[in-house]
């Protein structure tokens, strides 16, 4: 299969490493990546649209979802997962911890029953790992890539 690394690995001070691991990983279990690491001379709108066609030419979608510069995970991979979704391809997401959002945050219970994290804002109460919209479409995995790409060569894509 073809397989779209997304994720905001490709940030890593030690990108190109990543990007060979991961392919190396990939060619191990007889797939393909399918990776978005941009060209040194390309716009932004130029990234974006490469994006969305080697989505368009994946079999299956395999997303870092740990989080990424706060609670949540990269907003760009959560992009990229929706257009996948809305493409009917497969995801398979995966966390380092994916304990329910209110434990992950610390949230406590109002007098009013409903949990807030430490802005005051209401947490979604679930139980699931991540947002809804999220936690309910796609197959989690707890641990890393290697982790979810087992699962995936492990049960198929969906």
């Amino acid at each position: 299969m073809k397989l779209y690394l997304a994720g905001p690995d490709v940030f890593l001070p030690d990108a190109a490493t990543w990007a060979g691991r991961s392919r190396a990983c990939c060619e191990r279990v007889g797939h393909e990546a399918l990776l978005p690491l941009a060209e040194e001379a390309a716009s932004a709108a130029a990234i974006y649209r490469s994006n969305l066609e080697l989505i368009a030419r994946a079999d299956a979608v395999l997303a870092n979802l740990n989080p990424f510069r706060g609670a949540e995970p990269d907003s760009g991979t959560c992009v990229e997962v929706g257009y996948a979704l809305a493409l009917g391809k497969p995801v398979v997401g995966y966390a380092a911890d994916l304990r329910p959002v209110r434990e992950r945050l610390g949230a406590t219970r109002g007098a009013d029953g409903i949990w807030r994290d430490a802005q005051g804002m209401a947490v979604e109460d679930f139980g699931l790992p991540l947002n809804l919209m999220l936690a309910v479409p796609l197959r989690l995995v707890e641990g890393g890539f290697e982790a979810a790409l087992a699962s995936l060569a492990g049960r198929g894509a969906e």
